[in-house]
């Protein structure tokens, strides 16, 4: 059997330490060889969750010696993915990178030009594709239990009216925070992922907590070249929450409450192959699937994160596609971009293009909102 591949993770915060790091640790082919963190404290986590690998206090550092990785990771804060995504490609590494891959669709397709001439592996951890909701929605599509959809909704709603310190907080555009960027990238890409390229957005994005500087609640209207309307919301402002997922068919409809098990088990420290099931929902979480006349209860699909990392040592071992193609980040970005011009101008944005759904955007619509409703 072949060595297991050599990982780097650059970052070692919520994302790196409770995501990246455990996932790596135990997809099978990969080995957690070393992480650049400086913090004592995190260092101190490292050493006792994972001993096997070496701390590393800067991504310079890490980089230095590239024939000593297989593979880099970057979990760091969004600001940095496009400097550090650049100088792995550079360094002649392939790369994971967090959702967003960069802040523009710009930077974003610049990078997957650079991977592209290099002939490396470029792949954004869009692990939400991998949410038992949502592989069970696929199921219910491939088997035509809906019939032809007509809307889908989505939702990533907190309850934090009290701000939150840390980068994601700060007004500087070049820090990619708020709300839209973070779980909006998870929102825009799931639609796009079932429901192919959109044609149109409309968006309203708002400053709602008193002290905010970056937004922090946002509804995301798409229309899809198929025809499917997306509504997707992303709030920490949300006093009560909405359905998780529903889906309308003209056949049936399906409604998920609650989220995905599997980010409170990573962050409790589970780790999948522990013995137990995992990303499983008991009964009490089961969605509902049917109609007003008949529905029924409707067992989640289990959920099914380690498949990312598993796609990464496959496309590393044997030449298969990367687990999330890296068009598909340029293509939420353009999507991204398009929402937020739509919420400056209060107007529906067209994506122009034979092929919207891979990040070609163009010009705003100027027909007031007032005129049908203003949602895409």
């Amino acid at each position: 059997m072949s060595d297991p591949l050599r990982t780097g993770l650059v970052g070692f915060g919520v994302a790196g330490s409770a995501f990246h790091a455990p996932l790596i640790a135990t997809t099978p082919g990969l080995r957690l060889d070393a992480v650049v963190t400086s913090s004592p404290e995190r260092r101190e986590q490292l050493r006792r969750e994972h001993p096997g690998a070496r701390a590393v206090d800067a991504p310079e550092e890490l980089l230095a010696d590239p024939s000593a990785l297989d593979l880099v990771v970057i979990a760091s804060p969004n600001r940095t993915h496009v400097p550090l995504a650049r100088a792995a490609l550079e360094a002649g590494l392939p790369v994971v990178v967090d959702k967003p891959l960069a802040g523009t669709a710009a930077e974003a397709a610049a990078l997957v030009g650079l991977a592209e001439e290099r002939g490396l592996m470029l792949t954004v951890f869009q692990n939400r594709r991998w949410d038992g909701d949502l592989l069970t929605v696929r199921r219910l599509l491939e088997a035509g239990a809906l019939g032809s959809v007509r809307r889908f909704e989505s939702r990533f709603e907190r309850w934090r009216p009290q701000i939150k310190a840390g980068w994601r907080e700060l007004a500087d555009p070049a820090e990619v925070g708020g709300t839209l960027y973070d779980l909006g990238s998870h929102l825009v890409d799931q639609a796009l992922t079932l429901f192919g390229p959109a044609t149109a957005v409309y968006a309203e994005v708002d400053v709602r907590r008193p002290g905010a500087a970056v937004d922090d609640d946002a509804f995301v209207a798409l229309t899809h070249a198929s025809g499917v309307r997306s509504h997707l919301w992303t709030s920490a402002t949300a006093a009560q929450l909405g359905p998780r997922l529903r889906v309308l068919g003209d056949r049936a409809g399906y409604t998920k409450h609650g989220l995905d098990p599997q980010e409170a088990d990573l962050r409790a420290g589970r780790r999948p192959g522990d013995g137990r099931p995992w990303g499983t929902e008991p009964e009490s979480a089961y969605g509902v699937l049917g109609t007003p006349d008949d529905s029924a209860p409707l067992p989640t699909e289990a959920g099914d994160y380690p498949a990312f990392y598993r796609g990464v040592a496959a496309a590393l071992r044997d030449g298969a596609a990367p687990p999330v193609d890296p068009r598909d980040a340029v293509a939420v970005l353009a999507v991204l971009e398009a929402a937020r011009r739509s919420a400056a101008a209060g107007t529906t944005v067209h994506l122009t293009g034979g092929d919207a759904g891979q990040g070609t955007t163009g010009t705003t619509d100027t027909t007031d909102t007032a005129e049908g409703s203003g949602r895409a």
